[in-house]
């Protein structure tokens, strides 16, 4: 079951217990199994950060669920390297552009911001689909897989940058021909059906 926090109001202690009295989110409860198995001893742990709960999700549910990583080495691991390449570097921008309360820095950190989705535009072209292909997807490979899951989430938190910084930060990325993979792959994670539990607004404001 999914359920979304407010995060402008106070904590519920419940959640605060969960994540071990910090503010920090994801948080996933887990009802313990008893002895039988049975997941109703009335006792639960917590898991939180958001790629562990990744992880813990795609080895839980491998026998009754679809994997969401690939299969092949290969592409699994281009999936990682772009995870652990761009994701970390990618996420900083965002969170350094509107945590900045200096004007003469945010410059700087709009270009910061506008490299990083360059890095992702070039990734995809080099290691993924792209015009030249016959089967052209707007995915890295032919689905929403492993790095769409990691993405769409701070595609969909770095809304509020155009909405606190300014829709010309923005702009680059939705006209200038140099983002035009990155731009597709964006907007076809955050239309996908898997990333429809929260909307703009809820995250915005």
């Amino acid at each position: 079951q999914h359920k979304v926090v407010d995060i402008t109001k106070p904590r519920d202690p419940h959640i605060l217990k969960l994540s071990g009295g910090t503010t920090a989110l994801p948080v996933m409860e887990l009802l313990e199994a008893n002895d039988q198995g049975d997941a109703c001893s009335g006792k639960t742990k917590a898991l939180k950060e958001s790629m562990v709960l990744m992880d813990f999700i795609e080895d839980h549910f491998h026998d009754t669920a679809p994997p969401v990583r690939r299969q092949d080495p290969y592409e699994r691991a281009v999936e990682n390297l772009m995870v652990a390449t761009i994701e970390p570097s990618f996420v900083a921008s965002g969170y350094r552009l509107v945590l900045n309360q200096d004007p003469d820095k945010k410059k700087s950190l709009v270009q910061k911001y506008l490299e990083e989705h360059k890095k992702i535009n070039d990734f995809l072209l080099e290691y993924g689909t792209n015009a030249s292909d016959n089967n052209k997807t707007p995915w890295l490979f032919d689905r929403f897989g492993w790095a769409e899951a990691v993405f769409t989430s701070f595609f969909q938190r770095f809304w509020f940058v155009p909405y606190y910084e300014g829709d010309e930060v923005d702009l680059p990325i939705q006209n200038d021909p140099a983002y035009a993979r990155v731009k597709e792959w964006r907007k076809a994670c955050m239309e996908h059906p898997a990333a429809q539990q929260v909307c703009h607004d809820q995250i915005i404001k």
